[in-house]
């Protein structure tokens, strides 16, 4: 654990203690003990130390919560590029069918222009 908030043993201003965690709400922050009680210091260590493990956490939260927007931020990347895939594949599929239609075509309008040619050649030749 970081103890950059905890007071130790030899913290001796009381006007520190008001200080001791900053970053908490006013009815989180630890209150000052009494000096003459082992069992109000003991207790304030005690809140001192707990308030560091909420920092802590609070601050693992955090960057869990950012790992978090990263990770939908990729999935939403990997969903859209998955989605661009599938419709150019689509589109693929499209286009393969009619080029397979339009080779077909070529193909027919070949074997007419031929029976065209040898009709033609006929005529040709009869007359």
């Amino acid at each position: 654990m970081n103890s950059t908030f905890a007071l130790s043993d030899d913290d001796a201003p009381e006007n520190s203690f008001a200080l001791a965690f900053p970053e908490l709400d006013q009815q989180l922050q630890p209150l000052p003990p009494c000096h003459d009680s082992t069992e109000s210091m003991q207790v304030y260590k005690q809140h001192c130390k707990i308030a560091e493990e909420y920092h802590e956490v609070k601050k693992e939260i955090a960057l869990l919560e950012e790992r978090k927007k990263e990770l939908i931020a990729r999935l939403e990347q990997v969903e859209k590029e998955s989605m661009d895939a599938a419709q150019l594949a689509k589109e693929y599929a499209e286009l393969t069918e009619e080029n397979r239609t339009l080779k077909l075509a070529q193909t027919q309008c070949i074997e007419q222009l031929e029976k065209l040619r040898i009709q033609y050649q006929k005529r040709q030749g009869s007359s």
